[in-house]
């Protein structure tokens, strides 16, 4: 599944791949936030870790899972 990170005041996005579900990856960053955790850590699929502080997220875009087709449709 594909996750993008918006941050405040910074124009780049962060987008990571994950094996994680999109409701468990929602649950650890809600979970965070309501506790005041002042940072999140995730793992993408090619063992790379990102860690994010909470009070710099803008946004979260959690993707449906399913891969992208390559090439012109029918």
């Amino acid at each position: 599944m594909e996750i993008t990170i918006g941050m405040r005041q910074v124009a780049r996005e962060i987008t990571l791949n994950v094996d994680q579900k999109a409701e468990e990856v929602r649950e650890a960053i809600a979970t965070a936030i309501l506790n005041g955790e002042p940072l999140i850590t995730l793992t993408d699929k090619q063992g790379r870790t990102v860690i994010v502080p909470t009070v710099s997220l803008a946004y979260v875009e959690l993707g449906s899972g399913q891969a992208r087709r390559v090439g012109f449709g029918a």
